[in-house]
Formats: structure tokens, C-alpha cells, sequence
């Protein structure tokens, strides 16, 4: 037996003991655990944002190639309808057309050129710049999305509409958990009477409830306008959310198949003229407004988002752009989306390929559960599609915390639960380092002829926190000790974190001063007493 053996009590806890049966003197496990609380800096981490991804290939260099060629004859030949006059102006200057239907053709070379012009990388900008995310490349991040008018109860185990309060609670839940990179709006503001309203006050509650990078989307090109001028103020006067552009606009301007969603794509050209980074998103539903066929729900939203791309780029070369294939899945024998079926996994997986191919920055939607609670189901769900997209290379996993019931509704806890996934996701992308170091043969050597075990070698100190991660919720101990602890599911674990975030967290980054003179200016309709606490700049 080794000097060290085991010892299991009579509560299921395995304690280290020496040869004589006594436990383990100066430091051992306390001071294993003082060094796993010992803060790391980021590069060190076991995860961290944009670690390199794309080891998943699900397909051929072939199938690439045909995907890709199918796009572009989609675009030449049958082309988009419903095209805006600041799109045609700019395609048909380049020698594209517009047919006797309307329909805006766009010939191989002028799409070609665009990608060749586009942006392969861009930084993401937080508002907090240490927080700021440079997208493309291999680099893998992790964030939310959505448009769910629900909130699921904890407490009552029922659904009720979302509000501002849930945008900004949400936002500031993901400002607290490390493996979401990014705040994109999670609900809608079902509280506020009109559009304009709506984008003001999304666009408001994203920005005080996290200094991450935030996305959201918009009804109309003015209230993009009037948005920017409202970030504008928070930075610091006119012109400089241009220079640190830290929202990316989620622009749905396509009505699949092929056909331009009027006011989006207009807003889009709002977008650009404020130097607003831009989610290109296509969203077709394979079997209802995309073919069932899965390769050809891939070649129509990359023929979709290659006509945004090309129009962004005739307006403003290297305009920051995310290639946003969000293809999604029916339930054939129903309609209803599948948010959380393989197929949808699979389908992110080599749309995320696709574009990494390409060399255009990629963002796919993964992590929509089918499940209305935060369940088993929604834990494999969310596990098999957020990993292919992650293993698959996206740069921007979408949707990939938070969402259930299809996308229909949102959950504070299930934020928390899937930051504890994403960071086993993420660890999972990372891969696994073989250098002389890692492989440890002196070290194997050593302890064969001495201790017998690896405990209390300085590699195993070293690497226990800056190889291995560890769940916050996850629970790892054993049944006994678990029950005296309470016996708490998950969902209980969670709940108690967000009680106690939204109890203490609220960001303070918009000084109280320019707080004033935004609501001032702006119907910012989030109640001041919710952003109040814990404002430190005067």
C-alpha cells in the first residue's frame, strides 16, 4: 500500500491517511484548497475566451465546395427579392441586376469580391475594454441571444411575460459568470408600448446591466440613430461609439427563402453608417422556410447571408460582419422548431465549418432546448449542440445559456447551471496539450521508485487549478454528504446563486451623472431604484 492510502468514513468522505492511520499534517488538502481559491490570471485559466476550436469536421473538403458553389448560383441566378434602394444602388453599380420581378441578381465575381474585402477579424469591443473579444479566426466564444417572451418562475414553476427588468437582470446575472463571453439580448421587453420604446430600452437595459460586449436588435434605421447617440453620451460625447463600437447589432434581414425583410435590412444601413459591427442572421426553418434537405437549408442561409455581406461591404469595405447561419430545424411530424434536436446540432457544426473555410467570421445559434425547464432534457440538449458548435470552430455560439421551451422563454437559473456547462464545453475545446513536459515520464519514473502516487507533487499543485475546471453548481460530493448539505438539485443551487447576484451585483460603469442626462434625453423606462445600487462614480 502506498505511504498514502485512503481512508473512506462513515459519511462516504475519503480522507488521505499515512501508514500509522493519522491524518495528513502541515497543509495537504488545506492547502490544495487556499491554492485552488487563489485567483488566476486569465492566460492561465484552464478555459478562458476565444480558445482555438475547429477539430470537429462533419464535412468533406467536397461538401464544402458544393455548398459553397450552390450559394452562389442561388445568388446569381435566382437572386433576392424585396431588395432596398441602398443595396440595389451599390450590387447593380458593381454589374449585378434587378429583374422584371424586383429580384436583385448578383453576379459571381461581385460576391466574390465582397468576401475577399470582408473583415476576417474584428475586436469586440466591451464596455469595460479588458472585457473586449476579438471575433474571428479559430477563437471559440460563448454567449446568449434570443427573443423570448417568456420568463420561467423558479419559485412558481410557471411562465409569465418577460419585461426591461428581465433584460437588464439577465445582463447583469451573465456579467458575473466567466464562461459567457457575451451579452446578447435574452427576452423582450413585453412592458413597453411601442417599437421605439422597445429598442430604447433594450438597447438601455443591455448596456447597464454588463460591461461584456452586448448585442441587440432594432425595428427601425432611426431608432439606430437615436441608440448610438444614447451610447454615445455613455462614452463620453459624440463620435465615440465609433471608436469603441462595444454593441453588435442582431440584424434577422432575410424572409426565407431569398427574400429581404424591407425595414431590418434598412436598418442595417443604419448600422453601417454608425460603424456598428453587424450579425448577418439568417434563420430559415429547415422543412418550412428552408429546404428539408439539410444540405440545402446550409447552401440557402449562406447564399442569404453572402447578399447582406455583399451589400455591407459595397457600402463599407471591412465593415465588422458576423456571418450569422442560424439554420433551424422542424419537427417534421408537427412544424414546431427543434431547437434542441441533433440535427440542429449538426447543422451549426458545419455551418460553423463552412465559414471557417471561408475565412469569414461565424456565428451559429446552439443551446435552444425543446425542454421548458432546466431538466434533463434541456441539459443534453444544450450539451450535444453547444459542444459540435464549439468543437466545430463558431466563433460566436449563440443562444448557447439560458434558453428554453424552443426559444419561447428564458430562465435566470438555467444561465447559471449552463455557465457551469459551458465551461466543461469550453475545457473540451481546449484539447489537451502533448509536449516532453506534459507527458510526465521523469516525473512517472519518480514516483514508481518513490511515494507511489501523485498528490503531493508540485505538478499536480501546479496544474489542479490551471488544467482542471470546476463547477460552481455541479455538485461532486458523495450521497451522504449531499443529503446533510440539504440534498439540492441543481435548480435549487442556481436559484440561490441568482437570488444572492441580483441581491448584490449592479454595475456601477455609467456614472450616476450621465445616467441622468440619458434618461433626460431618452424614455428609459427601467426604474432608476433597480440600477441605484452599488453606483460608485459620481
Amino acid at each position: 500500500m502506498p505511504a498514502w492510502g485512503r481512508k473512506f468514513t462513515s459519511k462516504g468522505v475519503i480522507a488521505m491517511a499515512d501508514d500509522r492511520g493519522g491524518r495528513r499534517r502541515g497543509g495537504g488538502r488545506a492547502g490544495r484548497i487556499a491554492a485552488r481559491q487563489a485567483p488566476l490570471e486569465v492566460d492561465v485559466r484552464p478555459v478562458r475566451p476565444g480558445l482555438p476550436g475547429g477539430k470537429f469536421a462533419p464535412l468533406s473538403e467536397s461538401d464544402l465546395q458544393q455548398v459553397y458553389d450552390t450559394a452562389i448560383a442561388l445568388l446569381e441566378n435566382v437572386g433576392m427579392g424585396s431588395p432596398v434602394e441602398e443595396f440595389i444602388d451599390v450590387v447593380t453599380a458593381a454589374g449585378g441586376h434587378v429583374d422584371d420581378d424586383g429580384r436583385l441578381h448578383y453576379p459571381k465575381g461581385v460576391v466574390e469580391g465582397a468576401i475577399a474585402t470582408a473583415a476576417k477579424e474584428w475586436i469586440w469591443h466591451g464596455f469595460d475594454d479588458d472585457r473586449s473579444i476579438t471575433v474571428g479566426g479559430d477563437r471559440v466564444h460563448f454567449g446568449t441571444a434570443g427573443a423570448a417572451v417568456l420568463m420561467y418562475d423558479h419559485t412558481t414553476g410557471l411562465f409569465r411575460p418577460s419585461t426591461a427588468v428581465d433584460v437588464y437582470d439577465c445582463a447583469r446575472l451573465v456579467d458575473s459568470l466567466d464562461n459567457i463571453h457575451f451579452f446578447v439580448r435574452t427576452v423582450v421587453a413585453r412592458d413597453m408600448e411601442d417599437a421605439r420604446l422597445l429598442d430604447l430600452n433594450t438597447a438601455y437595459a443591455a448596456m447597464a446591466g454588463t460591461t461584456k460586449p452586448i448585442g441587440t436588435s432594432w425595428f427601425e434605421r432611426e431608432h439606430v440613430y437615436e441608440t448610438v447617440d444614447m451610447y454615445d453620451m455613455a462614452l463620453g460625447g459624440p463620435g465615440e461609439f465609433r471608436k469603441r463600437p462595444f454593441v453588435a447589432a442582431n440584424n434577422t434581414f432575410v424572409v426565407p427563402p431569398l427574400r429581404f425583410a424591407e425595414e431590418s435590412a434598412r436598418a442595417m444601413v443604419a448600422q453601417v453608417e454608425t460603424g456598428m459591427p453587424i450579425n448577418l442572421l439568417s434563420a430559415g426553418q429547415a422543412g418550412a422556410t428552408s429546404p428539408a434537405a439539410l444540405a440545402g437549408s446550409l447552401a440557402q442561409a449562406l447564399a442569404e447571408c453572402l447578399a447582406a455581406l455583399t451589400g455591407v461591404n459595397l457600402l463599407s469595405p471591412g465593415h465588422p460582419c458576423v456571418m450569422g447561419m442560424w439554420p433551424f430545424v422542424s419537427d417534421l411530424r408537427t412544424g414546431a422548431m427543434s431547437g434542441g434536436s441533433g440535427e440542429e446540432g449538426i447543422l451549426n457544426a458545419a455551418a460553423a465549418q463552412l465559414l471557417n473555410w471561408m475565412g469569414l467570421p461565424s456565428g451559429v445559434a446552439a443551446g435552444m432546448a425543446d425542454s421548458k425547464i432546466p431538466d434533463n432534457q434541456a441539459g443534453y440538449e444544450k450539451g450535444i449542440n453547444v459542444t459540435l458548435a464549439g468543437q466545430a470552430g463558431a466563433n460566436l455560439v449563440y443562444e448557447s445559456a439560458g434558453m428554453l421551451a424552443s426559444l419561447l422563454s428564458c430562465s435566470l437559473e438555467a444561465l447559471v447551471i449552463d455557465n457551469d456547462m459551458l465551461g466543461s464545453i469550453n475545457r473540451t475545446v481546449r484539447g489537451i496539450e502533448v509536449n516532453e513536459e506534459t507527458l510526465s515520464a521523469e516525473l512517472i519514473a519518480q514516483v514508481v521508485s518513490g511515494p507511489g502516487h501523485f498528490l503531493g507533487s508540485p505538478q499536480t499543485l501546479e496544474l489542479m487549478q490551471r488544467e482542471y475546471i470546476y463547477p460552481e453548481i455541479g455538485d461532486r460530493d458523495t450521497p451522504d454528504n449531499w443529503l446533510d448539505a440539504g440534498g439540492k438539485d441543481s435548480r435549487e443551487r442556481a436559484h440561490e446563486h441568482v437570488q444572492r447576484v441580483l441581491a448584490e451585483h449592479h454595475p456601477a460603469h455609467i456614472a450616476a451623472e450621465v445616467d441622468a442626462r440619458i434618461r433626460a434625453a431618452f424614455p428609459i423606462h427601467l426604474p432608476r431604484a433597480r440600477t441605484e445600487r452599488g453606483r460608485g462614480r459620481q
